[in-house]
């Protein structure tokens, strides 16, 4: 029977800063009493508070995922409470942004406004090494419950833990779970218990009290001494050393009061297939291998379904569509053109790209739940620390495949300012999932087949780019930023639980289409009103074949066409849609599928109306030369100016001043690489 919880008193509402900026998560004071989630990354934080809040939070095996604070509410007994999911920490002695984070909440605080129950998740795996912050924890006047998480992976380790003689030790409640597959009976229970009970004070680490055999060789007593005759600078230190020692000691006694061996771990195959995907030749290959296998994947699985997709839209969709206008006197209008070949035409569009970006987003979550991406960052941390680039920084980069924004927020998982400037600025040259869309219809309409190909060659373009970049900043700007090696648990291979990868597919495919529709539905209109606002004669000598040419959206994509006629694609088609692209590179389909008033082909494999448009645009601004047009257009599309959205999250990390830095750079230095491929390869070919 669930213990009854205490009626909650209003208390103080406690912002929490978010990695996002100003403004950030709050603790609820709605008068819940709150828990908050504590632990080193990787031991499964994340995976807890999704299970016990049903929030649908991105749940990343690697280490550094939670770089923000997530919120959500708990059902416990018969009342609800809020959960707090704070960033993971090693320690409360903070190295970093987020670590200081979790610190000032659970130290610095107020006690009215420090959370009413703390759940430390530590890892029966590394017992001794996740132990360390919960010792750190129970010095304060706190409730604390102990997770333990990973059970199975120490027995696979043959190491049994007791929980009764841990909780014993510590004198707090230890409660094991699984929180990967949902099982997390119990801890309702101690959390509810806990409630009801005052704060446990455990007695603070006292530096004379550290259990060393030898009294001669005891730092505490060391420090002690030292402290009479040392200066308070000299002894402070001193005494917070000590202290640690102690901690160190009280950890130990607990790992060996609370786990036996129970024998010979098993066979370790995780080191066996290590030495393979982390060795400094072959985990490259073993890299870029896995990531053509992935980008196959997505262009020929999702081929067939987006044309059936793009079937439904363009036929019943759009004929229904007429037809109701029709019937209620507006058919032939202004607003048939904005429904049907604006918002239909690119909304639809838009949304035939939800199974590619459904098999990316799979494909991606199960090489993240598998280890497999933390081996990954290993790999391409050897090669950025030998260009000179911070180790840590492939945390962010890697999430800027995803989405440029939050990979620009978690850059606070890095401890130096200038490093964080620094790879602020690198993370839109890492390909984000909107770009995708445009390169498959790109590639299918001109490489056929070889679209995955030309996909997958984007994405190691992307990181030469960041390379590239990180060169020219670390050599100019950005000069004297200290190397730092990247420390970083590689988490046990595991194979992917299905209801897992179905979660956080979801969760990303359903944000993508939120904020995407909402951007690419906007865009719409604005770009419909420009192309029916005629601005006079055609801007130049010869016929206009399309009346969006004379439009102010036409006059101002013509205008801009001669920048780009040295990278072959100096047409207004496609300097319009990469304007477009500025507010979200998404949209450039759309703008695509607007100014030619067509949709996207059947099959993406057999390109139609669009398709032919594109080839034949692309033909007349090249000079014949279609291929390395097409190239120098995808190219550029990588590499220039990144979305409102991202330029908004880099102002707000790095100031205005530095986002323009970056934004000039990278347009620069995106428009040098497109002309360069468009040259030679006219030379080539």
């Amino acid at each position: 029977m669930t213990s009854p919880l205490p009626e909650a008193q209003p208390r103080p509402r406690a912002v929490v800063p978010s990695c996002h900026g100003d403004g950030g998560g709050e603790i609820p004071g709605d008068g819940r009493p709150v828990v908050a989630l504590v632990g080193n990354p990787n031991v499964g934080k994340s995976s807890l508070f999704n299970a016990v809040t049903g929030a649908r939070r991105s749940v990343g095996n690697w280490a550094g995922t939670s770089v923000e604070v997530g919120t959500g509410s708990w059902r416990v007994g018969d009342r609800e409470v809020g959960v707090v999911d704070l960033p993971g920490a090693y320690s409360l002695d903070p190295l970093s942004p987020d670590e200081e984070l979790t610190r000032d909440l659970l130290v610095r605080r107020d006690p009215a406004e420090r959370p009413d129950v703390v759940v430390v998740v530590v890892s029966a795996a590394d017992l001794p090494r996740t132990l360390y912050l919960a010792c750190q924890v129970l010095e304060e006047p706190l409730r604390v419950v102990l997770a333990v998480t990973m059970g199975d992976v120490a027995e696979r380790r043959g190491i049994e833990l007791d929980a009764e003689r841990l909780a014993a030790e510590l004198g707090v409640p230890v409660v094991p779970l699984d929180a990967r597959r949902g099982r997390v009976e119990g801890l309702a229970q101690a959390v509810a218990d806990a409630l009801v009970v005052g704060p446990v004070v455990a007695s603070p680490a006292s530096p004379v009290e550290s259990p060393v055999e030898s009294p001669a060789e005891s730092p505490a007593e060391s420090a002690a001494e030292t402290a009479d005759v040392e200066s308070p600078d000299v002894e402070s230190p001193d005494v917070e050393l000590a202290a640690a020692d102690e901690r160190f000691a009280r950890v130990a006694r607990a790992v060996e009061v609370a786990t036996r061996r129970t024998g010979p771990a098993r066979t370790n195959w995780s080191d066996q297939v290590d030495r393979i995907v982390t060795h400094p030749v072959g985990g490259p290959a073993v890299f870029l291998a896995v990531m053509w296998v992935v980008f196959q994947l997505t262009t020929r699985v999702a081929a067939p379904i987006q044309g059936v997709l793009d079937s439904f839209v363009s036929g019943p969709v759009s004929t229904g569509a007429r037809g109701l206008l029709g019937a209620v006197g507006l058919g032939r209008s202004w607003a048939e053109g904005l429904i049907v070949n604006g918002l239909i035409a690119g909304v639809g569009m838009l949304l035939t790209f939800a199974p590619l970006m459904t098999i990316m987003f799979a494909l991606l979550a199960a090489l993240e739940d598998s280890g497999y991406l933390a081996r990954a960052a290993v790999v391409t941390d050897r090669m950025m620390r030998a260009l000179g680039l911070p180790g840590r920084a492939f945390l962010p980069l890697i999430v800027g495949f995803g989405c440029n924004v939050p990979a620009i927020s978690a850059t606070r998982v890095l401890p130096d300012a200038r490093q964080r400037l620094l790879t602020v600025l690198l993370v839109p040259y890492t390909s984000c999932s909107a770009r995708l869309t445009v390169y498959v219809l790109v590639a299918s309409s001109f490489f056929g087949s070889r679209a995955g190909d030309v996909v997958f060659g984007m994405y190691v373009l992307s990181i030469v780019l960041v390379l590239v970049g990180g060169l020219l900043l670390r050599s100019t700007l950005l000069r004297g930023i200290a190397h730092e090696d990247l420390v970083l648990d590689l988490p046990r291979y595991q194979l992917p639980i299905p209801r897992l990868l179905a979660a956080v597919t979801w969760m990303r495919l359903s944000a993508f289409l939120r904020t995407a529709g909402g951007i690419i539905v906007t865009t719409i209109v604005i770009v419909w009103v420009l192309s029916t606002v005629q601005v006079g004669d055609s801007p130049t000598s010869e016929p206009v074949q399309n009346p969006v040419q004379n439009s102010a959206y036409g006059r101002l994509a013509t205008a801009a066409a001669p920048v780009f006629a040295p990278a072959g694609f100096g047409d207004w088609h496609a300097t319009g849609a990469l304007i477009v692209g500025f507010v979200a590179k998404e949209a450039v389909v759309s703008s695509w599928a607007q100014t030619y008033a067509t949709i996207q082909p059947d099959d993406v494999t057999r390109p139609g109306h669009l398709g032919e448009h594109l080839r034949e645009d692309f033909e007349r601004s090249s000079g014949g030369h279609v291929v390395p047009a097409v190239l120098a257009f995808l190219v550029f599309l990588l590499g220039y100016t990144p979305c409102v959205a991202t330029v908004a999250a880099q102002r707000r990390e790095v100031g205005g001043r530095w986002t323009a830095v970056g934004v000039g750079v990278q347009f620069a230095l995106a428009w040098v690489v497109a002309v360069a491929v468009f040259q030679l390869g006219r030379l080539i070919a």
